[in-house]
Order: C-alpha cells, then sequence, then structure tokens
C-alpha cells in the first residue's frame, strides 16, 4: 500500500508550472500599466511659484509658471495667514482673462484684492483643475 503512492506526472507539472508563470506576467503588467498610466496623467500641469509682488496695500499680483506638459486652468486661489486657515479668494484676476497656464513655460499673472499688513507672513494656495495645487508662504514687504 504504501509502495502505490504516485506523483503528478511530469507533464502535467510542467503545464501547471507555465499556467502559474503567465498568470503572475499578466498581472504584473496589469499593475505596470495603471501606475503608469496615473502618474503619466497627474504630471501633466505642474504650476511654479515665478515671481509675487505687493503693489499697493490691497492687492497682491502673483506670476506663475506652468512646467508640464498639459495646459492648466486655474480653478481656485486660497490666501490665509496660516497654512491651515486658508480663505478662497473670490475677487480675482487674470491675465489671460481665462486663468489658461500654457504648458512647457507659459505663465499667467494673477491680481488678488487683498488687504495685507507689512511684515506678516501670508500663505498662498494656487489650484488648477487638474494636477497638483501650488502652496506657498511669502513674508510682505
Amino acid at each position: 500500500m504504501l509502495k502505490s503512492k504516485e506523483g503528478i506526472s511530469p507533464i502535467l507539472a510542467t503545464l501547471l508550472l507555465i499556467v502559474i508563470a503567465v498568470a503572475a506576467v499578466i498581472v504584473t503588467y496589469a499593475w505596470v500599466m495603471t501606475f503608469t498610466s496615473s502618474t503619466t496623467s497627474q504630471a501633466g500641469v505642474f504650476l511654479r511659484e515665478d515671481t509675487l509682488s505687493w503693489p499697493t496695500n490691497n492687492t497682491i499680483t502673483l506670476y506663475v509658471r506652468n512646467t508640464g506638459t498639459d495646459d492648466g486652468l486655474i480653478d481656485a486661489v486660497y490666501v490665509g495667514t496660516s497654512a491651515t486657515n486658508l480663505v478662497k479668494q473670490t475677487n480675482v484676476t487674470y491675465s489671460p482673462s481665462t486663468g489658461l497656464v500654457e504648458a512647457d513655460g507659459g505663465t499667467v499673472t494673477i491680481t488678488i484684492a487683498y488687504s495685507w499688513t507689512s511684515q506678516a507672513t501670508y500663505y498662498f494656495k494656487v489650484a488648477p483643475k487638474v494636477g497638483s495645487p501650488l502652496e506657498f508662504n511669502e513674508n510682505a514687504p
């Protein structure tokens, strides 16, 4: 009775290993394709602070550059006295007036009607419709 035990045949073992290897390749391929497509779509709009000026006591002018590969549209601008109390600004103008920042170095001028105090630190967030927001802080002159 003990001598009658047999293992699986070599042909069946080879087929089983091939099926497992093909399944592993398919799962890996699906994961890589999903990862690369989501990573490249987020990297299309990449905003950078170009210059910030304080022309009057009630105005802040912000120049934003897009170093990404896709055009970006500014959705909202936030200003606050700390990173946790940012307020969406409603009295904002853009140049160009659409708020579009072209790819590969295009710029947009954002003029914010905001009453600021000298020597205070202000926090800014510029949010495009697609992509990561630009966040930074500056000290008023």
